[in-house]
């Protein structure tokens, strides 16, 4: 018994630090910081991260997305 719960802890460490070491559980969530444009926005998400790179800069704006009610585009960081 006790060399099979040895076997699981030795396993389940080498899984942590497999998982640590290649950031497999990395998030990409990113967080909405600006927004960018006249309101409503008509461009298109290309657009809209253009404008939020020439306004803002990049870093720290890594994304612009065309979304909300009234088509705001907001910059992400």
């Amino acid at each position: 018994m006790a060399k099979n719960i040895n076997s699981v802890s030795i396993t389940v460490l080498l899984f942590v630090l497999l998982v640590a070491s290649t950031e497999i559980l990395k998030s990409e969530a990113q967080t909405f910081c600006l927004e960018c444009g006249p309101v409503p926005f008509l461009g298109t998400n290309a657009d809209c991260f253009n404008c939020c790179k020439t306004k803002y800069g990049s870093p720290p704006v890594v994304s612009g997305v065309v979304d909300g009610s009234e088509t705001h585009c907001h910059c992400y960081c």
